[in-house]
């Protein structure tokens, strides 16, 4: 069996949200607007119709995915402010001085990084004060944990 995305509840929470969104008013919008563009005839050379129905196709797919990442995701707890984990919020700074915050999360968004990440997986479980070496595609580079929260 293959693990899934690991979120914790309030990041599955949001996804949750979010396909609840896309699922009703959303869908309902789109729908409308379809018919709206149907109203004005020739659909071969109908801009409102073909926009419409690839709006809906960009949505459904995007409700695929949501579905996906649900059905498959393994919820773990928070890990706290002792230890980087899934849904921490991480300062580090990194060995030329550069200081950055980042959220170990798989939903994305700015300021996060994927668990799977190279930074993300260097992270998980370390604790405040740590260093960690992170095999990045465009080289490795070394960063200390300067606040979990």
């Amino acid at each position: 069996m293959v693990e899934g995305e690991r979120l914790t509840e309030k990041q599955a929470s949001a996804l949750r949200d979010e396909l609840a969104e896309l699922e009703g008013p959303r869908r309902t919008e789109i729908i409308a607007a379809i018919k709206k563009a149907r109203e004005f005839g020739d659909l071969s050379e109908n801009f409102e119709y073909h926009a419409a129905k690839n709006e809906q196709g960009l949505l459904e797919a995007r409700i695929r995915t949501l579905r996906a990442r649900l059905d498959g995701a393994q919820i773990v707890e928070d890990a706290g402010a002792g230890e980087v984990g899934v849904g921490s919020v991480v300062d580090i700074a990194g060995d030329g001085g550069q200081a950055m915050t980042v959220e170990i999360s798989a939903v994305g968004g700015a300021g996060t990084v994927s668990p799977t990440s190279p930074l993300g997986s260097a992270l998980l479980g370390k604790k405040l004060g740590d260093s960690v070496d992170v095999q990045a595609p465009k080289g490795s580079w070394r960063a200390t944990v300067k606040r979990i929260h």
